[in-house]
């Protein structure tokens, strides 16, 4: 992660994202570089339009960040529901309950 992250510092800069200056932004940042990783990161960005992938992974937490919305609503029925049922009073289980303490 990392590598990605230090490739986006280039990129935000300006800067050419290649194995040099990729190593430079790592072990300035205190990452023992693997060349192995650090090659296949600059070769496999070589081919990816950076700022287009920004500007469409910028639109996606609006669409994640509806989800939970949605998935709070049942959680909203369930506590209706249940004050729904505090209102009714106890059960007739709870009730019998009782009445079988008093005569134990």
């Amino acid at each position: 992660m990392e590598y990605i992250y230090a490739s986006l510092l280039l990129h935000s800069a300006k800067k050419e994202i290649n194995e040099d200056n990729l190593k430079n932004v790592l072990s300035a940042a205190g990452i023992t570089v693997d060349e192995v990783r650090l090659k296949a990161v600059v070769a496999a960005l070589k081919e990816v339009n950076i700022d287009e992938v920004l500007k469409n992974a910028t639109a996606m937490p609006v669409a994640v960040a509806a989800a939970p919305a949605q998935a709070a609503a049942p959680a909203e029925k369930k506590e209706e529901k249940k004050e729904e049922e505090e209102k009714k009073g106890p059960s007739e289980e709870e009730i019998g309950g009782g009445l079988a303490s008093l005569f134990g």
